[in-house]
């Protein structure tokens, strides 16, 4: 456990983009029995976008992000109210499930989230958070290493909260170079690795709206490529952490 939690440490120092930070995040889980898991910030306002970073199916994010369910999920709903990590297994809420909330747990279900170990992560600075390390039904194996490792699995995901709030700012400029919202968040995914069409699924438009976002922000940076804007983005966040 203490490399485990050494090497993750340092990965998550070194990390500048989403990517790393998930990476680092999946390996460390792996080696303790807990190979899938979500991170979730939640916006102080409906209106603001959650942020996630998980290794969850493609399919279940894009689609959880694009229909708010952050807004309605129970699981989040109860980590808001306390600072205590907690089990939770599909049908948890029993009766007390709206009827949104549960088609949202079978939908969940159907990828494989069915069951998990959920840390709430609430911050000095007002922040919420939740980290969750899910499995498709609560076997044996699961919940051991969710009990075995809940007090080390609070201490990362703090760390990671940490640093992913300290590395992905939230401003929207590059080198002192402005883009929009749209052009910004694009070019982030961009940054993880995601071609048009997964981006295109993530945000809920099309292909070429994708591409005509990534165009400007090109232009913007005066840069020919996307591959050389990402160098440009990854260069500016580097510099941003000195």
């Amino acid at each position: 456990m203490q490399t485990v939690f050494e090497t993750f440490l340092e990965r998550i120092s070194e990390s500048i983009d989403e990517v790393d930070f998930r990476d680092a995040l999946a390996d460390a889980a792996k080696h303790l029995g807990l190979p899938t898991f979500a991170y979730l910030v939640v916006p102080a306002k409906s209106a603001e976008k959650p942020r996630l970073i998980s290794n969850y199916p493609l399919g279940w994010t894009s689609y959880y992000l694009r229909h708010r369910y952050d807004e309605i999920d129970p699981v989040i709903q109860r980590a808001r109210c306390g600072g205590c990590p907690f089990q939770w297994r599909h049908g948890c809420c029993g009766g007390n499930a709206t009827q949104a909330q549960q088609r949202m747990l079978n939908e969940a279900a159907e990828f494989g989230i069915a069951s998990g170990l959920t840390i709430p992560i609430h911050d000095l600075r007002g922040g919420f958070a939740a980290l969750t390390f899910a499995a498709d039904e609560p076997n044996p194996a699961f919940l051991r290493a969710a009990e075995k490792y809940e007090l080390a699995l609070q201490l990362m995901a703090t760390c990671f909260h940490v640093e992913v709030r300290r590395t992905t700012v939230d401003d929207q400029s590059i080198d002192g170079i402005r883009l929009t919202p749209r052009e910004y968040e694009c070019l982030q995914w961009a940054v993880a690795g995601k071609s048009t069409y997964d981006i295109a699924t993530i945000l809920g438009i099309r292909r070429r709206t994708v591409a005509f976002h990534l165009d400007n922000a090109k232009e913007k940076l005066g840069v020919r490529t996307i591959n050389q804007a990402v160098a440009r983005f990854s260069a500016s966040r580097r510099i941003a952490r000195r």
